[in-house]
């Protein structure tokens, strides 16, 4: 997997994936005035919650503009996985980003397992227990 990094909001830390062996990491692209982004939010922080403990962790990086950080933090403020502006983020190395919601899936040994769905429609839970439930189970 690229190296994406991004300094969490309102927090001095910065998320690296190369820092991250060990865990599956999802990345997910959003914006406050994306509906199928904000609709998949509860999604994710819904398998967030029952995954956790398993080594899961999210990152979602925001697409908004620095002028929206307001509306970012208040929409984000509903969920516990780790939220990044994308003017703190360098994710370049992924390509462009131009479609929303984006979700990347990464593997514990940090390889991309799966562009795990792409704009215009929100990912289900059953998308994530079949794309992400069974990384989690190999240890």
């Amino acid at each position: 997997m690229p190296e994406v990094q991004a300094k969490l909001l309102d927090s001095p830390d910065t998320f690296r994936i190369s820092q991250q062996r060990g865990k599956v990491l999802i990345v997910n692209f959003w914006a406050t005035w994306c509906a199928p982004c904000k609709a998949e939010m509860p999604t994710l922080q819904a398998y967030f919650e029952a995954h956790k403990t398993e080594g899961l962790e999210i990152l979602a990086i925001s697409m908004d503009e620095t002028r929206d950080l307001p509306a970012v933090r208040q929409w984000a403020q509903q969920f516990s996985f780790l939220v990044a502006l994308k003017a703190d983020a360098d994710y370049k190395a992924l390509g462009r980003i131009w479609r929303m919601p984006t979700t990347f899936v990464i593997d514990r040994d940090g390889i991309l397992r799966k562009n795990g769905h792409v704009g215009d429609a929100e990912i289900s839970m059953s998308e994530l227990e079949a794309l992400v439930t069974p990384l989690l189970k190999k240890r």
